[in-house]
């Protein structure tokens, strides 16, 4: 450190970098260990990150990156949008539903891409900007399951019927390997039971969008 630099913006940079670099969040006593700084310094840097939105912490108290540092740059959401679209839009026309890139955002479920099938008489309206908590429908527990399995190999996939709208059934697949990022990638359709062949389908999609942003 030299006399021109900010210890403290310096830890809080850090901070981001080690969570940055986990899938799984670090909690504060993990922390403090590798920044080298006591608990109570850990929790201030943690607090003034989650006002900007830079971190945020799960129900288990681990911290993990939060939304607001894609939302430093304007060009980083379409960036994103950008890379998932062409699995999303190969997706969509296989199954014939419509397919979405769903990301975490505190304790929701944020829709940031959607694509609907050309091709169909009738699909299931669903929009980017979409929020639903994490709990419900297949995107948030895909990534819940996620999150149980340890985020490692192919924890496969969800389904769901009728947890966010009447007659509609999803499945969804968790993103994996994508560092800074939780999300995944599934489709919701107007049906009573989703097809045995969507299920791998969408964890074939999650894997193109995990390789596209990494």
């Amino acid at each position: 450190m030299t006399a021109e630099t900010s210890q403290t913006l310096d830890r809080g940079l850090r901070v981001l970098k080690l969570l940055a670099d986990t899938d799984h969040g670090l909690t504060v006593t993990e922390l403090s260990h590798r920044l080298g700084v006591n608990r109570t310094v850990v929790y201030r840097l943690l607090a003034t990150l989650e006002q900007h939105a830079l971190v945020r912490r799960d129900l288990g108290g681990r911290a993990r990156v939060g939304l607001g540092v894609l939302r430093l740059s304007r060009q980083v959401h379409p960036l994103v949008r950008e890379a998932a679209l062409p699995a999303l839009r190969s997706l969509a026309e296989d199954i014939g539903a419509t397919a979405h890139l769903t990301l975490v955002d505190g304790a929701e479920a944020l829709a940031v891409a959607v694509v609907e099938p050309t091709w169909t008489d009738y699909h299931v309206a669903y929009r980017a900007g979409f929020r639903h908590p994490l709990d419900r429908g297949a995107a948030g527990r895909a990534i819940l399951g996620a999150r149980r399995s340890g985020g490692l190999t192919d924890p496969g996939y969800a389904l769901t019927h009728g947890e966010l709208e009447a007659g509609a059934s999803g499945a969804a697949a968790p993103l994996v390997g994508v560092t800074g990022i939780e999300g995944s990638v599934g489709v919701v359709m107007l049906s009573d039971a989703v097809p045995e062949r969507v299920g791998p389908r969408v964890v074939d999609a999650a894997r193109e969008v995990a390789d596209a942003l990494r």
